[in-house]
């Protein structure tokens, strides 16, 4: 990453006290490993687990905790639902890591962060058991989001290519992208027998671009048949969600390690929910914080 001198007001938008505007955080207050939530109420779910608190914020839908869990550093945030949000969340932590608020230039030394998202999901295979882990290897979006962003080439166009071609993709619709989890964190979490590989949907609404219908009809009634039938080289679309697409784009572009974590509380194919979805969270939390320790 290329230095970028004197970023401008209307660019790196600074809060009176010389927070970053929409986190209201300032350098120092993040840990270099940080776990989000869709959910402000979920962060003190996580860090009530946690030995100290030093840091606590609460903005918007924008909650941030930094403390120690067994004595190492995290930051458990809340992004919200959806990747619009992602893009808020994922590059102010970037500029609170990476540039200089006082003289406002992109710093020398690059610090990597990792992210590793917490969040639940829906899975689209029948013999995906409610309940269970699933730690998202691919993420196709739908959401549009890399599109504005140039240096891509990490994007996976023949997948991207194949499910449009098998799903008749309707034009008007942004053009699905394809990107990974990093590896190294991936091995971290499939290592744990109980927490399986998947390839996560990111959808761009939780209604009618997740196939459900109260009062509307949607554009295209067999979406979720085909994301559940289609296959690309022996592997098949496990679950939808709303951030995992856009947490690892942004991730990659920014030179930061990225994978997210799914507590499955609906089989969409089957038609079941979770009878106890806050003790299966619950329970992704506590694995997650003694994985992270290893």
């Amino acid at each position: 990453m290329s230095n970028i001198p004197n970023l401008s007001n209307s660019e790196l938008i600074l809060n009176p006290d010389g927070s970053i505007y929409h986190l209201n955080l300032k350098p120092g207050e993040i840990a270099s490993t940080i776990i989000t939530v869709g959910d402000p109420d979920r962060v003190e779910h996580v860090t009530k687990y946690f030995d100290t608190i030093e840091v606590s914020m609460h903005r918007r839908e924008f909650k941030t905790q930094t403390g120690t869990y067994k004595g190492k550093r995290l930051t458990v945030i809340s992004t919200g639902i959806g990747t619009d949000n992602i893009d808020i969340v994922f590059n102010e932590l970037d500029a609170l890591a990476n540039i200089d608020f006082t003289t406002r230039v992109v710093k020398s030394q690059f610090q990597q962060l990792d992210f590793i998202r917490i969040g639940t999901s829906g899975a689209i295979q029948p013999e995906i058991k409610i309940d269970s882990f699933l730690a998202s290897e691919i993420a196709i979006g739908f959401d549009n989001l890399l599109h504005f962003y140039g240096n891509v080439d990490f994007l996976d166009s023949q997948f991207s290519e194949a499910f449009m071609e098998f799903s008749n993709w309707n034009p008007h619709k942004s053009t699905p992208y394809v990107v990974k989890a990093d590896e190294d964190l991936l091995k971290k979490f499939i290592s744990e027998e109980k927490i399986i590989p998947g390839i996560t949907a990111t959808n761009v609404g939780f209604y009618g671009p997740q196939g459900r219908i109260l009062r509307l009809q949607t554009q295209d009634a067999m979406l979720n048949d085909k994301l559940q039938s289609f296959e690309l080289n022996h592997r098949k679309i496990t679950n939808l969600e709303m951030e995992t697409s856009g947490i690892y784009g942004l991730s990659k572009l920014l030179g930061h390690r990225a994978v997210s974590l799914n507590a499955i509380l609906a089989n969409r194919a089957t038609g079941d929910f979770s009878k106890n979805p806050d003790t299966t969270v619950d329970k992704l939390i506590k694995k997650t914080l003694d994985l992270l320790l290893q």
